[in-house]
């Protein structure tokens, strides 16, 4: 009888939880991973573009800000924003803070991403482009760029992926996204195992659609570009 009870108590914590920590990604959660992503995408092109210009003081910037990034917690890194910064008279909310975080720390590791895309690029195609008159700027553009992109989709993809998962971090500076709204359901109706099942779930939920759409946009840049 008591496990009964105790079965029928969960299953309706989960069901009554379960919009909530949905609405919480769709609200927060998502928003955060795509404008992160975006930002974080425009830069990180410039700064692979700033890492191949030749150009040393951009050449020694981009380098710099790709090793701190990098190398440095991400979860440290949005203490310094939402927690850190106040001491200097700069206080941010935590969705802007988040996002900043998100963007500096995705950028990085995406401007390598397309660092090597854009390496990966054979010589010839350089060569090619120069041949008929192109400038170097053209040629990155018109010739260069495009096949960059398609082997890139891959790896971005990943990361954007990751992101989402990523954001669950966001908790940590009270933003209230999908993990945070996991968070105080459990503190409230005292089940944290079910409950973070629960979370996983709709994550893996997230996770699976954003992965079949990333397959769909391979599939379609293969048959759009020539090989």
């Amino acid at each position: 009888m008591f496990a009964d009870e105790r079965s029928e108590r969960i299953i309706g914590i989960l069901s009554d939880s379960f919009f909530p920590i949905l609405k919480a990604g769709l609200y927060f959660t998502i928003p955060l991973t795509l404008i992160a992503f975006v930002l974080g995408l425009i830069l990180a092109f410039l700064t692979a573009l700033a890492r191949l210009s030749g150009f040393k003081p951009l050449v020694v910037l981009a380098k710099i800000y790709v090793w701190i990034f990098r190398g440095t917690p991400l979860l440290v890194q949005l203490f310094i924003l939402f927690y850190g910064l106040p001491s200097l008279g700069l206080t941010l909310d935590p969705f802007p803070a988040a996002v900043i975080g998100f963007t500096l720390n995705k950028g990085a590791y995406s401007s390598e991403i397309i660092r090597a895309a854009i390496l990966s690029i054979q010589k010839g195609q350089w060569e090619a482009a120069f041949s008929i008159g192109m400038t170097k700027s053209q040629a990155m553009r018109r010739v260069i760029l495009p096949q960059a992109v398609r082997v890139s989709i891959p790896p971005l993809g990943n990361s954007f992926i990751s992101l989402v998962k990523d954001t669950s971090l966001a908790a940590t500076i009270t933003v209230t996204e999908l993990f945070q709204k996991g968070q105080q359901i459990a503190a409230v109706t005292y089940e944290p195992l079910w409950l973070y099942i629960e979370v996983a779930f709709i994550y893996l939920m997230f996770s699976t659609v954003l992965s079949y759409a990333q397959s769909k946009l391979e599939h379609r840049y293969d048959r759009t570009v020539a090989k």
